[in-house]
Formats: C-alpha cells, structure tokens, sequence
C-alpha cells in the first residue's frame, strides 16, 4: 500500500472543516481519507481531536409499515 499524498504533513484548519463537511453527509471513513489525503486512522485522529462524530446517522428501515 502507497502512503497518503499529506502523510506527515501536519494537519490545517482546511483538512479539519473538510472532514466536518464530509461527516455531516455520512461520507464512509475510508472515502473520507482519499479526499483529504490522509489515512483512515489519521482520520479518526483529526475528528476525535476536533470532537467530530463519525457515527452515521439514524435512518429508518426500509418498509417497516405493519399490515
């Protein structure tokens, strides 16, 4: 496996809000880390750091109606 384009590289204020941004749409951790140029963990790092929630969010099952 490649290193990351940014590994290394100290994260800025642009990867924090770009994270933010790409969580508050449910965007996959690993996605996520592709766009930024970080690793997965990395990703974890920055939102545990900045108290950004990677857990999606609640969405209703399919067909739930009872008959």
């Amino acid at each position: 496996m490649s290193t990351p384009k940014n590994h290394g590289k100290p994260v800025t204020n642009a990867d924090v809000n770009k994270v933010k941004d790409l969580a508050n749409i449910n965007t996959p951790t690993r996605v996520i880390g592709i766009k930024i140029g970080r690793s997965e963990s990395s990703v974890y790092k920055i939102a545990s750091d900045n108290n950004i929630s990677l857990k999606p969010t609640n969405q209703s099952p399919y067909n739930r109606t009872k008959k």
